[in-house]
């Protein structure tokens, strides 16, 4: 089984993380120049890893000419298979979205010069949308851009952009699929054509239930897997092979 989307170098023991509950590949997401150079170095030490670089909306703080110099330099790395995870985040009250777009739209144009997939995050408040509002306008100047968005919300504009944009626009469900509150999320996932489902656990992040509350590690996508196999009412064995394949046509990986 393949994790979509780890933060693997946030884990105390990546190798000890690695090949739990069966699983065999990672895509490992490095979303500031540190991070980014921390995530090629572990898809060089593992052959199990993949990286992504690029510049998380939250670090925006980060952005200068020499950062982005650094991430398109480690982009052209034979084990990077995506850019981001960028996007747009209003969670917070000291949100700046004249940073974060400006962010953004600088990783779509690295997607769609270099051919690889953008990951998206997107993030509002309890009850606001303004960032998923804000997602959608930034991509309908870029239609053929691929992407992920990843960790999804279930937001139900969203979740209808998406699918109008086209086959390479994938969702990505992590561990908070599993959580009584998630009813979005529960609908988007049992209802969304199979096609553009990945799977993923945001690892060290949003354990999925049974293990809530503590941290999260990649093997743990499989409980994911298995909770959304119930609710669409299919065999894990067959959800886990058409996500993974997924995941291998979204990030171009060629895995046996």
């Amino acid at each position: 089984m393949i994790d979509s989307h780890t933060h693997l170098d946030y884990i105390d023991d990546p190798a000890g993380a690695r090949g739990e509950l069966g699983l065999n590949a990672m895509i490992c997401i490095g979303a500031s120049p540190q991070h980014a150079r921390n995530a090629v170095a572990l898809a060089e030490q593992f052959e199990d890893v993949y990286a992504t670089v690029g510049l998380h909306p939250t670090d925006t703080d980060e952005d200068s000419p020499d950062a982005r110099t650094q991430i398109e330099a480690l982009l052209t790395h034979p084990r990077v298979v995506g850019v981001g995870e960028s996007g747009l985040d209003d969670y917070w009250d000291d949100t700046k979205r004249a940073a974060q777009v400006s962010a953004f739209e600088w990783q779509l144009d690295l997607a769609r010069r270099s051919g690889k997939v953008l990951v998206i995050h997107t993030r509002d408040k309890a009850g606001q949308d303004s960032a998923h509002q804000g997602v959608m306008d930034v991509l309908r100047a870029w239609p053929d851009v691929p992407i992920i968005l990843h960790c999804f919300s279930g937001h139900a504009d969203l979740l209808r952009f998406g699918l109008q944009r086209g086959e390479h626009t994938y969702f990505g469900f992590a561990g908070n699929t599993t959580y009584k509150n998630a009813q979005e999320i529960q609908a988007a996932a049992r209802d969304l054509p199979l096609a553009r489902m990945l799977l993923e656990t945001d690892a060290p992040f949003l354990a999925p239930v049974p293990k809530r509350g503590k941290p999260n590690r990649p093997g743990y996508v499989r409980h994911t897997l298995e909770f959304i196999a119930a609710l669409r009412g299919q065999d894990p064995t067959e959800l886990e092979a058409a996500t993974d394949a997924n995941t291998r046509r979204a990030y171009g990986l060629t895995l046996e």
